[in-house]
């Protein structure tokens, strides 16, 4: 067995504990979190805190060897095209920076990543990683409606070939409301059932909503820059949002991703469409790309269940949890640590159902993290010295 303690404890269950002992098998679970006094054997002292793994709700590990290589500050849909246009490189540097990464996330404590997949590169990691992943095989075909089963067949190729080793999961998602036909959203819930949960990307940028309501902005640029012909969409009057409840799935759990310009009633709309909805910041990512953040007051005005991601080595300088709840603190102190902590660990498993993860509680096997530097309750996470796994 294994002990550890700390000055403080982040349990997700309830206040942190202090003087207190985690004692565990080998292999992480939870046998017992007792008194100091009680234990004689050899304990580890942690200088700061001890909180379950970290989990990151959203990322595309497959655009891992984009590190370094985009420019900061262009705005989404500039960002976009970069993707799109400069993807392909050497098969070697891209499978070599797909475990870089992975293992960059494992040593930074996260235990669970919901992942996007465009396509099947990051299948092996997975199939070896201590991390598990909820893959997210992600389909668009830029709202042209007679290609939709075309697009769909080829995802489903790289959905059937995913990892699904051990804890890893999969299913089909559509990857924003701009970029997926109506005849593509029904092909997507028919292959899903009541099981799986997805995820989509939403209200990014200002464009986004600008489309949908009169059809106009930096979004009509794009699709003639790829000549893509969208004669056939007709504005709606509605924020993007709209479309996309409209046409999911109201009864799987969804999680919304980044929700950079959502206000209030966009929140309560999806609220109202489907209690398990989720929320996912990526702070950095927004401010990589958008130079915004949300303004997380209005989640919270609205009850929302709150996730963290990190995005891509695209649009990040790390694939660090701690590092995001450290932006959001520091651009917005209001939030206090324990309720980053929730999000990043407890809001973020049950977003992507790993029910033995975020809560360190007796039983479970949530992974441990150590944060040096963060002693008392009302530390913030600035105060945190270095972040390192326990097990």
């Amino acid at each position: 067995m294994l002990y550890f303690s700390a000055e403080l404890i982040f349990t997700n269950i309830g206040k942190p504990l202090t003087k207190k002992v985690i004692v565990t098998d080998n292999d992480g679970t939870i046998l017992d979190i007792t008194d100091k006094s009680n234990v004689t054997a050899d304990v580890m002292e942690i200088k700061g805190a001890i909180v379950p793994g970290f989990v990151n709700a959203h990322c595309h590990l497959e655009l891992s060897h984009f590190r370094g290589k985009l420019p900061t500050g262009t705005g989404l849909i500039p960002f976009i095209r970069s993707v799109v246009t400069l993807r392909d490189s050497p098969e070697l540097e891209i499978q070599q920076a797909i475990k870089d990464a992975d293992e960059e996330m494992y040593q930074n404590g996260i235990v669970a990543v919901g992942d996007i997949s465009n396509k099947l590169d990051t299948a092996a990691t997975k199939d070896s990683s201590k991390i598990s992943y909820y893959t997210f095989v992600e389909m668009f075909d830029f709202l042209q409606e007679g290609e939709a089963q075309n697009t769909f067949d080829q995802y489903l190729e790289v959905y059937n070939n995913q990892s699904t080793k051990g804890q890893n999961k999969r299913s089909c998602v559509p990857h924003a409301p701009y970029s997926v036909s109506k005849n593509l959203f029904n092909l997507i819930n028919d292959q899903n059932d009541d099981q799986k949960t997805v995820s989509i990307h939403n209200q990014e940028t200002p464009h986004e909503n600008q489309f949908f309501v009169s059809k106009k902005g930096d979004l009509i640029d794009f699709y003639d820059g790829f000549r893509m012909d969208i004669t056939q969409f007709q504005a709606t009057g509605m924020p993007s949002i709209d479309y996309a409840l409209t046409h999911m799935d109201s009864d799987l759990k969804t999680l919304f991703i980044h929700n950079t310009i959502c206000d209030k009633r966009d929140i309560e709309a999806a609220q109202n469409w489907n209690d398990k909805t989720y929320w996912i910041t990526c702070p950095n990512a927004n401010l990589f790309i958008e130079n915004r953040l949300p303004n997380y007051q209005t989640f919270i005005d609205s009850n929302a269940k709150m996730g963290v991601g990190t995005d891509s080595l695209s649009s990040n300088w790390q694939l660090s949890i701690l590092e995001e709840i450290k932006t959001i603190q520091r651009f917005q102190s209001f939030l206090d640590t324990e309720t980053l902590i929730r999000w990043s660990s407890y809001n973020s498993a049950e977003a992507l159902g790993y029910d033995q993860l975020g809560s360190i509680e007796i039983g479970k096997q949530p992974g441990l993290v150590a944060l040096e530097g963060l002693n008392n309750r009302g530390d913030k996470l600035c105060d945190v010295l270095s972040a390192s796994r326990l097990i």
